[in-house]
């Protein structure tokens, strides 16, 4: 039985793969924080004297994001034909480490960047090998890199110097330019524009609701709209998502 000219084994396994790096997601996220080892001689003892009913929830929208990227990118008869699937693959369960872990405690752990800078440097090798004839298109990652974290950079130091503090952490800073290695230069921008898009829509819904409810304001955390944006860019079609943010840019005079 095939389901979009992919045989429904696949979608089994990726669903249950998925569910099984999602369960194991939780313990990642309670443990990087506290600088604790993930793996260890002991590990299934911990992970089953600490495990939560909130890891299902980590393992159902695993599996569901890894049967979507299925759907969108399918399975091709070569290695690199794969290699976007194959970074998307690996990518999104640490966007989901970082989506919960900044939004519990305002932080992104340097070793989950580091990691994700660390995958982006093996798959940027990649596709230098691959398109090794086409010199921009090699060094496309290497420019997201930069801007990514580059306009993070340059915000907090406008930041310090206006009001005396950083505009935003240092953890922001190293995340997008970890993310530039995935996505290349206009995607990484694409992702910045969408990022402060949305923090400005939520974050005016959320002050206005702690001014009603007598809330004190609190820290908002910028790393979950990245996430939600980079999401956004790996789903969306990349015109749709352009043309959306020129016409709201442009108040609508883009056509």
């Amino acid at each position: 039985m095939y389901i979009n000219d992919i045989y429904i084994l696949w979608y089994i396994i990726f669903a249950v793969v998925g569910f099984g790096i999602g369960l194991f997601l939780g313990w990642c996220a309670e443990r990087l924080p506290q600088n604790k080892k993930i793996f260890s001689k002991k590990i299934f003892l911990e992970y089953k004297a600490g495990f939560k009913s909130s890891y299902y929830y980590l393992g159902i929208i695993n599996a569901i994001l890894y049967l979507s990227l299925l759907c969108i990118f399918g399975i091709n008869p070569n290695f690199i034909s794969n290699l976007m699937l194959i970074k998307y693959l690996a990518l999104i369960p640490m966007l989901i480490l970082v989506f919960v872990i900044d939004i519990k405690l305002t932080i992104i752990p340097n070793r989950l960047n580091l990691t994700l800078f660390e995958v982006g440097l093996v798959v940027c090798f990649v596709q230098g090998i691959s398109s090794v004839s086409n010199f921009s298109q090699a060094l496309d990652p290497v420019f997201g890199m930069l801007v990514g974290g580059g306009v993070f950079l340059l915000l907090n130091v406008v930041g310090a110097l206006i009001a005396g503090k950083e505009a935003m952490g240092m953890g922001d800073v190293k995340l997008m330019g970890a993310l530039g290695l995935f996505f290349g230069l206009i995607n990484t921008i694409v992702i910045i524009a969408l990022a402060f898009l949305i923090a400005a829509v939520v974050s005016i819904v959320i002050i206005i609701y702690r001014k009603i409810k007598k809330i004190k304001d609190s820290y908002i955390p910028f790393g979950p709209f990245i996430v939600v944006s980079t999401v956004i860019v790996i789903f969306v079609p990349n015109n749709m998502v352009i043309d959306t943010l020129l016409k709201i840019f442009t108040l609508g005079m883009y056509s």
